[in-house]
C-alpha cells in the first residue's frame, strides 16, 4: 500500500496512526478530523476538565515529537461526506477527493440530540472538547439550576462535576434507576445513591416533555410526569450515535455502525473499522479500551489485504462520581447473578461478582482498584476464544460468533 487514510482524528485514529508505523507502513498517511483540535483525551471532559482541576495542555494524546514522527499529512477541521463503492476514494466537504488504498474509519459517535433543543441557549452536551469549553464556561457564571437529562456515566459525571462547583443540580432518568442495563437492579440502586450523597436530586421513572423557554433561552424542564423543573442549565447526556452518514451510499454494511468481522474488517477487505463507531464482531463498545486495543488488529488486518487476526477484548469501563471511583469489566446479561465478595454497599467500597451457570462474567469495583485489576485479570484470562466468518456485502448474519470446536 502507498497510501492509506485514517478518517477520525482522535483516539482510534490516533492508535491506528501509530500502529501502521509500527507496523511497518512508510507510505503516505493522511489524518482527517472533522474538529480542528489535535487528538485529545475525552474522558477528563467531563470530570476534571469541566470541574476546573486540569486544563487543556492534561488533554493531550499527543506531542510535537510524535507527531513529526508519524509524519503524517493532518487535514483538521475537514469532514468526510462520501465514499465511492470501492472504499479507494474518500469525498470531503471542501470538495477536495482523497484517492487511498487503504481506509481506517474511525470516526466515533456525536451526542444524541433532545429533540426541540437545537438552536436553544443554555442546552448543552458533553461530546467534545468545544462542548466543555462551552460548558465550563456557562458555569463559570455564577450559581446556577442545572438539569442533567440522563442518568448514565456521562450524565452523572457531568452531575458531579456540577454539584463540586456549587450547583443545584438535577438528574432526571426515564428508568427505574440510572444505569440499569449496564450494572443491573442491585448494583444501579447502589450507584444511585451516590446522588443522594453527593447533594444532587435524583428523579427516575420520567422523561422529558419539553423544554420551556423564553427569549432564546431555555427556563425549564417539563418532565412527562407533569412536573416542571426550572432550570438555567440543561446537560444531555442520553447517549450518542455512531457517524455512519457520510458513508451511506458506500457498499459497506450498516446498522448501528459499521459491521466488520472480529478482525475491524468491513465487507471491503481494504477498509477497517474501529472505536466507537465499529461494530465488531456484532458488538459496538463505546469504550476506552475498545479504542485503543482495536487498532493494531485492524491495520495488521488491513495491511494484509484479509483477516488474519482478530480482537474480542474484555470490555472495560470506569467512571469517576461525588469522589468514588467505579470500575466493570465483563459481559453482564439480564438474569446474571450478583454477589459482593470484598467490602460492603453500605460502607461504600466494595468487589462484586455477576455469575451464571458458575461462571464469572463481570466484576464491578467501587474504590476498589487494587482488587479489581486482580478480578478483571482473572475475567480476562477465563474468557473463551471465538472466531467470526468473514463480512460480505448482503449478508449481515456472516457477523454471527462461531465458537471454537472443543
Amino acid at each position: 500500500m502507498r497510501t492509506v487514510t485514517v478518517v477520525g482524528a482522535s483516539l482510534a485514529g490516533l492508535y491506528a496512526a501509530r500502529a501502521l508505523r509500527a507496523q511497518g507502513f512508510d507510505g503516505r498517511l493522511v489524518m482527517v478530523g472533522e474538529e480542528h483540535h489535535r487528538p485529545y483525551d475525552r474522558p477528563p471532559l467531563s470530570k476534571v476538565f469541566l470541574s476546573g482541576r486540569a486544563d487543556e495542555s492534561r488533554l493531550a494524546l499527543s506531542d510535537p515529537q510524535e507527531e513529526a514522527e508519524l509524519d503524517a499529512e493532518w487535514l483538521l477541521g475537514t469532514r468526510a461526506r462520501g465514499l465511492d463503492a470501492t472504499g479507494r476514494t474518500v469525498l470531503l466537504d471542501n470538495g477536495r477527493t482523497l484517492v487511498t488504498d487503504g481506509l481506517v474509519i474511525a470516526t466515533g459517535a456525536s451526542a444524541r440530540r433532545l429533540p426541540g433543543a437545537d438552536g436553544l441557549a443554555g442546552v448543552h452536551t458533553l461530546r467534545t472538547l468545544d462542548d466543555a469549553r462551552a460548558l465550563r464556561a456557562a458555569l463559570s457564571r455564577g450559581s446556577r439550576r442545572v438539569v442533567v437529562v440522563g442518568g448514565g456515566f456521562i450524565g452523572a459525571e457531568t452531575a458531579s462535576s456540577c454539584a463540586a462547583l456549587g450547583h443545584e443540580v438535577t438528574v432526571v432518568e426515564a428508568a427505574p434507576l440510572p444505569l440499569l442495563p449496564q450494572l443491573g437492579p442491585e448494583m444501579a440502586a447502589v450507584c444511585a445513591g451516590l446522588h443522594r450523597r453527593g447533594g444532587t436530586e435524583l428523579i427516575t421513572g420520567a422523561g422529558v416533555a419539553r423544554l420551556l423557554h423564553g427569549h432564546g433561552s431555555v427556563t425549564a424542564v417539563e418532565l412527562t410526569d407533569g412536573r416542571t423543573l426550572p432550570a438555567d442549565l440543561v446537560v444531555v447526556g442520553i447517549g450518542a450515535v455512531p457517524n455512519t452518514g457520510w458513508l451511506a451510499g458506500s457498499t459497506l454494511l450498516l446498522s448501528d455502525g459499521v459491521l466488520c468481522d472480529d478482525g475491524c474488517v468491513t465487507a471491503l477487505p481494504q477498509v477497517v473499522a474501529v472505536g466507537d463507531v465499529a461494530r465488531v464482531g456484532g458488538l459496538r463498545a463505546e469504550h476506552w479500551t475498545s479504542a485503543t486495543e482495536q487498532p493494531a488488529v485492524a491495520v495488521r488486518n488491513l495491511l494484509a489485504g484479509r483477516t488474519v487476526d482478530s480482537t474480542r477484548p474484555l470490555p472495560f469501563f470506569w467512571s469517576d462520581q461525588y469522589g468514588a471511583r467505579i470500575q466493570f469489566a465483563g459481559r453482564r446479561r439480564e438474569g446474571d447473578g450478583v454477589r459482593v465478595v470484598e467490602g460492603s454497599t453500605d460502607e461504600g467500597g466494595f468487589l462484586a461478582l455477576y455469575e451464571r451457570e458458575g461462571r464469572t462474567t463481570a466484576v464491578l469495583a467501587v474504590d476498589r482498584p487494587r482488587a479489581f485489576l486482580r478480578a478483571r485479570r482473572e475475567l480476562a484470562a477465563a474468557q473463551p476464544a471465538g472466531r467470526s466468518l468473514p463480512v460480505r456485502p448482503g449478508r449481515p448474519e456472516s457477523l454471527a460468533t462461531v465458537p471454537e470446536p472443543g
